[in-house]
């Protein structure tokens, strides 16, 4: 026989089932460990000395520290994972708001198309036009405009 048909003998299927039990148990271990870690830092209900204190007890202690904070403060855990989330999204928000309002401004060609609507209902005169697409196309806003348009979304 081979080494292989030894090792099938040797270490038969419920033998394979617990090893990757035990496997997947210490995986989920690492991941209970690195978010209480994670959420001692994250909670700004403590001060540095419990901060200090219950990840000197995790570290040093990890199955005891762990199981004591996740019994002592594990409550609130999903709260202030939530509220880190929500935190997260308002300034996602707020930067894609800001981006599309610096975006916002209206182009040359938009306030060209504006002066052209302008002139063909005979609001402004030829000349008055030429004077307006001058400053335009040298960067600056025609004298009747009070500089970029805003958008107001409908919330």
């Amino acid at each position: 026989m081979s080494a292989q048909t030894y090792l099938a003998y040797d270490y038969p299927l419920l033998s394979v089932f617990w090893s990757m039990l035990l496997f997947f148990l210490w995986i989920m271990w690492f991941v209970l460990l690195f978010r209480v870690v994670v959420d001692i830092f994250r909670d700004d209900d403590m001060s540095g000395w419990a901060k200090t204190g219950w990840l000197v007890l995790t570290v040093l202690l990890p199955f005891l520290g762990v199981f004591v904070y996740v019994i002592a403060r594990g409550k609130n855990m999903g709260r202030r994972e939530i509220a880190q989330a929500r935190a997260q999204q308002e300034a996602f928000d707020a930067r894609i708001r800001q981006a599309a309002s610096s975006e916002g401004r209206s182009s040359s060609v938009d306030e060209l198309a504006k002066l052209s609507e302008i002139r063909d209902r005979g609001a402004i005169t030829d000349d008055e036009f030429r004077k307006a697409k001058e400053l335009v196309l040298s960067g600056h806003a025609p004298a009747g405009s009070s500089g970029p348009t805003t958008h107001t979304s409908g919330r």
